[in-house]
């Protein structure tokens, strides 16, 4: 019989303890999240100094100053709630493996946006198609005061951080994991995730993106922005994992379980946070349970 080490015997606990701190991150980023500072004195002020105008209340002239906003649009809202957990992603990327450094990172993130704009181009064209019956471009308030739209932010990203948070726990070891010999196609679920992003997003530049798509009553156009908007949302990130892959050289075969940890971790952070603030903080805030409100919220 085979004897069993400790190390062997302590790596499931190190697994659970690293998948707890993962959790409590992602509750702590939930309590702490400021909206009005993000979307407004971040992503508003990018989008105004980009466009050389009020983004927000300026209207859209015409169909290439619609392409134009949505792009920059996507990327001032790269620090949202509705897409801070596109952050989730930038281990997986910046750990691409392959024959030469830079095709493999060509190809993960490959990979990753080719999942992401397969779901935004597709949800732009049925929003074009769907219009004003679409939930997320309703103005109607529900009882206790709940935006309509809301609900389906609340349905969307709930389900999207479940999603991240299963990933994460499968990187780590303490769930099973398909995936695990399918670097690929975890790369195209989780770039199909972030495009989903865009089903849930309350976002006022993105809800202005959307109205004035359905409004051209061009399905083609409607995907076509909502993929720029998609592919703003990541540039970021992407370039970011790049980088960091290219500053941290070719990955060894013993950093891999390394790697696997932290983006493990990182998906966990951010699908507690997805489902925390989208799930239990936002209801609280028109009265359904509680949640702890901070001076600066």
């Amino acid at each position: 019989m085979t004897a069993v080490t400790p190390a062997v015997r302590a790596e499931p606990v190190r697994r659970g303890v690293l998948a707890a701190g993962a959790g409590l991150a992602g509750l702590a980023l939930a309590v702490v999240w400021s909206a009005p500072f993000v979307d407004t004195r971040i992503g508003a002020q990018i989008a105004d100094g980009v466009l050389g105008h009020d983004a927000k209340h300026t209207a859209i002239a015409g169909v290439s100053a619609g392409v134009l906003f949505a792009f920059v649009s996507g990327f001032a809202g790269t620090f949202t709630a509705c897409n801070i957990a596109v952050f989730g992603a930038l281990p997986e990327v910046a750990d691409a493996r392959g024959t030469g450094r830079g095709r493999a990172l060509a190809g993960a993130s490959g990979w990753l946006v080719t999942g992401m704009l397969t779901v935004s181009m597709c949800y732009g064209a049925f929003a074009v198609l769907l219009g004003d019956r679409l939930p997320q471009l309703s103005s109607r308030v529900l009882s206790g005061g709940v935006p309509e739209r809301l609900v389906q932010s609340s349905v969307v990203f709930g389900l999207i951080g479940l999603a991240f948070s299963y990933l994460g726990l499968a990187s780590l070891g303490v769930l099973p994991d398909p995936l695990a010999a399918r670097p690929r196609a975890r790369l195209l679920i989780l770039g199909a995730l972030v495009g989903g992003f865009l089903v849930g997003r309350p976002y006022p530049l993105f809800f202005k993106l959307a109205a004035y798509a359905v409004a051209t009553h061009n399905p083609l156009y409607g995907a076509v922005t909502f993929g720029l908007q998609s592919l703003g949302n990541v540039l970021f990130v992407v370039t970011l994992a790049v980088l960091l892959a290219l500053v941290s050289g070719r990955s060894r075969a013993a950093q891999r379980g390394s790697a696997a940890r932290i983006a493990g971790a990182v998906l966990v952070a951010f699908g507690v946070f997805l489902v925390v603030y989208w799930d239990v903080r936002l209801p609280a805030h028109f009265g359904y349970g509680w949640f702890p409100t901070m001076p600066w919220s």
